[in-house]
């Protein structure tokens, strides 16, 4: 590197350096729990005892994966997972997009930044909360979609029970993530469609394209590529699940579909000290994952898109 590279670096340290002191405290804990622990993988391949540390347990090779594989409990929290982000990936990875397009589309400011800010606000409430708040309004008796659908628009006699029958409450678990993620999930798309150039609407304007053409030929075009990145980060989550989420939206009556993954981890690991077979699925998640990353990114170059690497 030249001189005038670190005399440059130098300039900018000194002018800005309360941001990169700010950088500093989300860097170390992005070094410390998503880089340091992965020393920690080995545990997976181990009997891993926490009094003996890594040094006095034994080390048992693929054993806790086949332990893994042969329990039937294992293959049903997998499916349940599997088909939970699957139906969060195909429902709700769209919203954001269509939800971005109409903000995109007002013009009164004042009404657009009121709108996001409402639209932003479940991002940042707890699974605890916002479970709180989907049993206030779905409880079968009192509980608001009830009430207004049984006493004030007489749609229905009893009260449905989304929080308690399996199949209700399978469609109110993934409505639910929808609601709480679409409005943070529109910012990057807004973004991308803050960087279109404005001359090509206006001359689609002067062609005569409506807002829905201009919306179909332009804005959806210039965000596809920000569209395929974001959908190839998703499915590296498919193999996930929210812990948080699955116990403050689960109960009793729905535990054949509650049971995913990060339930599975919690109590047959964790909760009953095996700390090698529960790294031993996080390892499978993560690898599942990115196997599902890397075939994407290779599907979508050979479509014709940019990809992600």
């Amino acid at each position: 590197m030249t001189r005038s590279y670190w005399r440059g670096f130098a300039k900018q340290m000194r002018r800005d350096w309360p941001l990169y002191m700010l950088l500093l405290v989300p860097l170390f804990f992005v070094i410390t729990f998503r880089y340091a622990a992965f020393p920690g993988l080995r545990m997976a391949f181990m009997d891993f005892r926490p009094m003996r540390g890594f040094a006095g347990s034994d080390w048992v090779g693929f054993d806790m994966f086949r332990r893994v594989f042969n329990d039937a409990d294992f293959y049903r929290a997998l499916r349940n997972s599997l088909v939970f982000n699957f139906a969060d990936l195909f429902f709700g990875f769209p919203v954001p997009i269509i939800l971005a397009l109409l903000l995109n589309e007002l013009r009164f400011q004042k009404y657009k930044r009121v709108s996001q800010t409402i639209l932003y606000l479940p991002h940042f409430l707890s699974w605890p909360i916002i479970a709180s708040v989907a049993l206030a309004m779905f409880r079968p008796l009192t509980g608001m979609v009830n009430v207004v659908l049984r006493d004030n628009l007489g749609v229905i006699e009893t009260g449905i029970p989304f929080l308690t029958n399996p199949s209700h409450w399978a469609v109110t678990y993934v409505s639910v993530n929808i609601w709480q993620g679409m409005g943070w999930g529109s910012i990057i798309f807004l973004a991308a469609m803050s960087g279109l150039d404005p001359e090509l609407y206006e001359a689609a304007t002067v062609d005569g394209a409506n807002r829905f053409r201009r919306m179909w030929h332009i804005t959806l075009p210039g965000i596809r590529a920000t569209m395929v990145t974001l959908l190839i980060i998703n499915l590296g989550r498919v193999m996930g699940s929210n812990f948080e989420r699955l116990i403050a939206m689960g109960n009793v009556m729905v535990r054949p579909l509650q049971y995913q993954l990060a339930i599975y981890i919690f109590e047959k690991g964790l909760q009953g000290g095996n700390f090698s077979l529960a790294t031993a699925v996080g390892l499978f998640q993560s690898t599942i994952g990115l196997i599902l990353v890397l075939i994407t990114d290779r599907v979508a170059k050979a479509l014709g898109g940019s990809g992600l690497i």
